[in-house]
């Protein structure tokens, strides 16, 4: 009998032992026979098997090498898994085919870089169904003016739906965490400028300057992150947003209307 790796705390190691969290994903997911997977994560296998039987092409990136080594030996038998060495930041997601559909299960410590991540690979991903700390869940759903709300926020809701599927106890995993976990889906692009990379940098820098000194102004932590004071005030006067307001009480709208008006200012 093959006997699965012992979980590795400095990878951050939690695998999921409960048959009905692997049940609610795959409806949240709503997966057909045609569709093609990329797995984050995949651990031991307990979404994997099931994604194999139910999908055309499970393409799964694991960091571990012993992880693979072990998923490799227990599912030799379905031709649809294709197995990866890696970090998932470093994947060539160019390679990956239009319309994927990504599951991941993403280890707490990455999880917001690997969100970061795959939102830029938006052009070729379907949706993501993603299990992460419930925290960071919180704050990708998260509303204008909440305390949760902030760079992850906007840039999650300017390039998706995002919404909360249901929350994962900790004692769903062994080991088990020190915190709950949350499903959350983000389908579809907002259809928001979706081939201009261009005005996608001016915006992540309008939002990353505005979000960099959460207690300070608009116009004050703007210029603080390098924009030039003149041009971020005509921008604010020309979409009327008070330059003494934070970021924080910003919608997303409002920021793609100021990003829009530096660029057209910036040239």
């Amino acid at each position: 009998m093959l006997i699965p790796p012992r979980p590795r705390k400095r990878l951050g190691q939690h695998f999921l032992i409960d048959p009905n969290i692997v049940r609610k994903i795959l409806k949240v997911a709503a997966l057909s026979p045609e569709d093609v997977v990329f797995e984050i994560g995949p651990g031991r296998g307990a979404l994997t098997q099931v994604l194999c039987e139910r999908v055309s092409r499970v393409i799964a990136v694991e960091l571990d090498r012993h992880l693979v080594d072990y998923l490799a030996q227990t599912g030799a038998q379905h031709a649809a898994l294709e197995l990866h060495h890696g970090d998932a930041l470093a994947f060539p997601y160019d390679t990956l085919p239009r319309g994927t559909v990504v599951i991941a299960n993403l280890p707490y410590y990455v999880s917001t870089p690997l969100v970061f991540r795959l939102l830029e690979e938006r052009e070729l991903i379907d949706r993501m169904v993603l299990m992460l700390q419930r925290e960071v869940a919180e704050r990708m759903v998260a509303e204008p003016g909440s305390r949760d709300y902030g760079l992850l926020s906007v840039v999650t809701q300017y390039r998706t739906k995002p919404r909360k599927a249901f929350v994962v106890p900790a004692s769903c995993f062994r080991p088990v965490p020190q915190v709950d976990s949350a499903v959350v889906c983000l389908a579809g692009g907002a259809g928001r400028n979706p081939t201009d990379a261009r005005f996608d940098e001016v915006f992540l820098r309008v939002v990353r300057g505005a979000f960099a000194h959460r207690r300070k102004t608009l116009i004050n932590s703007c210029r603080e992150e390098g924009w030039e004071e003149p041009l971020m005030r005509q921008a604010l006067e020309q979409e009327r947003i008070d330059p003494r307001r934070r970021a924080e009480t910003l919608t997303v709208e409002e920021f793609i209307a100021l990003a829009h008006s530096v660029r057209t200012s910036h040239g």
